[in-house]
């Protein structure tokens, strides 16, 4: 049975991407990775230890409930569920010592303008352009003005 270990940190994302791998599949061994969105630091800053953690259990909860039940569509699959901190390499470092050969599949949204956490130490980290911020900046102002006549 082939391993694969899902990094998620959207379901909805993620399940455009896990989706067509499931059409017509053998037998699989998932493990679905939840890494949480990062909080940035002006909300980090109003909001309180507890009430961190009772956003991250609302968030797993959610996000599990989306995914586990497409992927035991197909008959005989296993799902394996795994909350996770960072940094991202190590993780999917235990996770290879501790399952042998494991297939990774990064279905992270993309957030603009920050670039990714690399899943792999043998994974380059994605560059960050200096134009994502006025590129966005740009469109959106164009957007408004177009709507604006």
């Amino acid at each position: 049975m082939e391993t694969i270990a899902v990094f998620v940190n959207d379901a909805e994302h993620a399940l455009h991407i896990v989706q067509p791998m499931l059409k017509g599949a053998p037998p699989t061994h998932w493990i679905i990775v939840a890494a949480p969105p990062t909080l940035t630091r002006h909300i980090g800053r109003w909001v309180s230890h507890s009430a961190r953690k009772q956003w991250l259990e609302r968030w797993s909860v959610d996000l599990f409930a989306t995914l586990e039940p497409a992927l035991r569509e197909v008959p005989g699959s296993k799902v394996e569920k795994m909350m996770v901190k960072r940094p991202l390499a190590e993780v999917s470092e235990r996770l290879r010592a501790r399952h042998g050969h494991v297939r990774f599949l990064d279905a992270r949204r993309p957030m603009l303008g920050k670039a990714d956490e690399p899943i792999r130490s043998v994974q380059p980290a994605a560059g960050q352009s200096p134009w994502a911020y006025p590129v966005a900046a740009t469109a959106g102002l164009s957007a408004m003005l177009t709507l604006a006549d």
